[in-house]
């Protein structure tokens, strides 16, 4: 997953400011303890760290792959 395709998803999902929010401050087990910023900025691919917080703040599975966007791929 590109970047930018992340950020929109944060920014569908959470809205700019509390994106910005769960990306800097959330710590997520699933990503060794580290923060959404912290992991991409570690290599993990950015669909990893949407799916770990998609599970984390219990969104649901219906809107992993965005607002209103088809699932099966």
């Amino acid at each position: 997953m590109r970047l930018s395709k992340f950020k929109e998803l944060i920014r569908d999902e959470f809205g700019d400011a509390y994106g910005a929010v769960i990306c800097r401050d959330l710590v997520i087990t699933e990503l060794a303890d580290k923060t959404p910023d912290a992991a991409i900025a570690a290599g993990v691919d950015p669909r990893d760290v949407w799916f770990a917080i998609c599970k984390s703040q219990s969104v649901p599975e219906a809107r992993w792959h965005g607002v209103n966007k088809n699932t099966k791929k």
